[in-house]
């Protein structure tokens, strides 16, 4: 697998794992809004999902239907849906962090410099959709403080 492959394989995956974190916590929270801002994120999240397995497909490689089960943002999402029995206010900040983290990895890859440009095109845009949410997950995290 080449590195442009294995480069949007992890993102997609790392995607994934935040989609079902992000579903698992609308299960686990109280506050009305937040059940609604998190099950919007969650959409949003399927969205930017789905670019990356087209362009995964593009690729030549198979989209991505689970998530990294040993990945650490999988284990950060258990830990963040779990705090949600813990009362909003942790949550939101668990939230946040874990957004952080995504944007992270997305940044770590748009630094490489052996991707092909439609590559680099995809993972910018998908770029801008996690700083989207991980905005939207700092102010969460200050409403809930």
């Amino acid at each position: 697998m080449n590195s442009n492959n294995s480069t949007i394989k992890s993102l997609a995956e790392t995607t994934f794992d935040s989609i079902e974190g992000y579903r698992k916590a609308v299960d686990k929270a109280v506050a009305a809004d937040l059940k609604r801002v998190l099950a919007d994120q969650a959409n949003k999240r399927q969205t930017t999902l789905d670019r990356l397995n087209d362009e995964l497909a593009r690729l030549g490689e198979d989209r991505i239907t689970a998530g990294s089960a040993a990945g650490g943002v999988h284990c950060m999402w258990i830990e963040i849906t779990a705090l949600f029995e813990n009362g909003d206010e942790a949550a939101a900040q668990r939230v946040e962090e874990g957004e952080d983290h995504l944007a992270d990895k997305f940044d770590a890859a748009l630094k490489r410099d052996d991707l092909d440009p439609t590559t680099r095109t995809v993972i910018e845009t998908a770029y801008r959709e996690v700083r989207e949410g991980e905005r939207l997950t700092d102010r969460l995290a200050k409403m809930y403080d």
